[in-house]
């Protein structure tokens, strides 16, 4: 998936109907130069308050972010969306996808002078990256989208910090990450989460763009538990466990009459 360049996107914009209403998948092909799998075209069309995605590796969750980021922020005026990620490098490496997007469309990007990575769009909008600690993640109120990309890699204690932030506003909250064994929020709300959640997965058998020969090379170098979870999107051990979950969980049932 590459960029279009300015040309291409002005015949693409005149393309489109002033009155044709453009969903985030439509947005993203038609304004943005991006040719979607069905997948991708899936989850941008989503309007989900809540949403989990289960995804392999390389499958372009974090572009999906980006673009969702700045949906929002051009299509809401005044919309505030915080992206979080378990460290400031990989949120500035989102906030650098979701740049590139805003100058694609013609508009100027520029930060909103604070300490974190962020962007200012004409129409009052702002997309702001958080650290990685729940000290330092706090302080916003009123956001209309929280994305939390690479969410298996994120504290506990931070994603406790970013959902007050949701209070007020009652806005959006989407997860995207690959599994990193049956711990943590993202575990927990994939396999335990409310109805609420809308879960979309996504293993790379799904994605186009990467082949078969890869992935059986992939299989034969990782092994079969932790190719299952960088590509098959499987909750597995991780091998660091000195028990696996299953089993404690299985002893808990069996001796408490506990349930999970």
């Amino acid at each position: 998936m590459t960029f279009s360049g300015s040309l291409d996107i002005a015949v693409r914009r005149a393309a489109v109907p002033e009155t044709a209403p453009l969903d985030a998948a439509g947005f993203a092909e038609l304004l943005l130069g991006r040719d979607l799998d069905p997948k991708q075209i899936e989850t941008l069309r989503s309007e989900a308050s809540r949403a989990i995605l289960n995804c392999s590796r390389q499958w372009g969750k974090s572009t999906m972010a980006a673009v969702k980021a700045v949906y929002r922020a051009h299509s809401r005026p005044g919309a505030l969306v915080l992206v979080a990620s378990p460290s400031e490098r990989q949120s500035k490496e989102l906030l650098l996808k979701a740049a590139r997007m805003v100058a694609a469309l013609g508009l100027p990007v520029r930060g909103d002078g604070g300490a974190d990575p962020s962007l200012v769009l004409p129409n009052g909008s702002r997309i702001v990256g958080l650290p990685s600690t729940e000290a330092t993640v706090r302080g916003f109120s009123a956001a209309s989208l929280i994305l939390v990309d690479e969410a298996s890699r994120v504290s506990d204690e931070n994603y406790r910090a970013l959902r007050p932030m949701l209070a007020v506003s009652e806005g959006d909250l989407w997860l995207m990450s690959t599994p990193a064994g049956k711990s943590g929020f993202f575990y927990e709300t994939w396999t335990h989460g409310g109805p609420e959640w809308l879960r979309i997965s996504v293993p790379a058998t799904e994605c186009p763009r990467i082949s078969a020969r890869f992935l059986e090379e992939e299989r034969a170098e990782l092994g079969p538990d932790c190719f299952a979870r960088e590509y098959l999107c499987a909750f597995n051990d991780t091998g660091d466990e000195v028990f696996g979950r299953d089993l404690v969980e299985r002893a808990l049932i069996d001796e408490q009459g506990w349930e999970f």
